[in-house]
């Protein structure tokens, strides 16, 4: 295993909270940085990091083939055919979940560690055996959560769990921010959830109808460049990880330049 690859956990408390999302578009919005990334889909039970990445009719092996060494790594993992930078190693049966232990997860991880800059691995939501595997084979993590206050009560169990197995740093990102519900108290504020949950914020991702869009064609939103919000907010939490300042984004003025722009145009419109 390299000492500079990264390992990083992307993990959420409850499931539907955009976890795999998350992990297929900072999957390409760092291999567009130019560093070698795999992401892993350890989540055997639920797999669709493939189908989010646009890479389910190229899987001919997968991480249980790997594992049982009927397959070398090579052949398991899936180029992305726009981003050469990025690969994925798929989950295998869910069968898996029966014999898969940690060092079996440590082993995989250490195999992929020798080959990429970073290794994402896409966790199984929740605290169970899938997602003790997972942190055993990992040195950092990524909780996400919704503002939603059951989502956020999940999440705080998960960070528990990493503090526990000495996991850090362990960051933040907040999921599906919607301004106006913030601004009108119905939804939990970003003030709130990072002082419920202590973490460093990472990032926020506003809500955007691009993402299921993106996610029913399987070209993540980071992939082409996308101008919509929640890529932006992606390729932002990409470049905080590398290290860039990038200052996080205000949900209080979030849509008020264009708004502002169109009174001041409909001001000085002549009838």
């Amino acid at each position: 295993m390299s000492p500079n690859t990264r390992i990083i956990l992307i993990c959420s408390g409850k499931g539907g909270v955009g976890k795999t999302t998350l992990t297929a578009n900072l999957g390409i919005a760092l291999a567009k940085q130019g560093v070698r990334t795999a992401v892993l889909d350890a989540d055997f039970g639920l797999r669709n990091l493939d189908l989010l990445l646009g890479l389910e009719n190229r899987i001919i092996y997968t991480a249980q083939e790997v594992l049982e060494e009927s397959c070398r790594l090579e052949q398991a993992l899936v180029k992305h055919k726009q981003e050469g930078n990025l690969a994925l190693l798929p989950a295998g049966n869910p069968r898996m979940l029966d014999w898969l232990k940690p060092e079996d997860m440590q082993r995989i991880v250490s195999m992929l560690a020798e080959q990429f800059d970073y290794v994402l691995i896409d966790c199984p939501a929740g605290v169970e055996d899938g997602f003790k595997n997972a942190a055993s084979a990992t040195n950092e993590a990524i909780v996400i959560t919704t503002p939603e206050i059951s989502a956020v009560r999940d999440a705080d169990r998960v960070i528990g769990l990493l503090n526990t197995n000495g996991i850090k740093p362990i960051q933040l990102v907040l999921n599906r921010v919607r301004p106006k519900m913030i601004a009108s108290q119905e939804m939990l504020s970003v003030d709130d959830v990072t002082d419920i949950l202590a973490l460093p914020l990472l990032g926020l991702v506003l809500e955007d109808e691009q993402v299921i869009v993106s996610t029913n064609r399987g070209e993540p939103l980071t992939l082409r460049g996308s101008r919509s919000p929640a890529a932006r907010c992606y390729g932002n939490i990409a470049r905080r990880l590398q290290g860039e300042e990038i200052p996080l984004i205000d949900p209080s003025k979030e849509g008020k330049g264009l708004r502002d722009k169109f009174r001041r145009l409909m001001a000085t419109k002549i009838f």
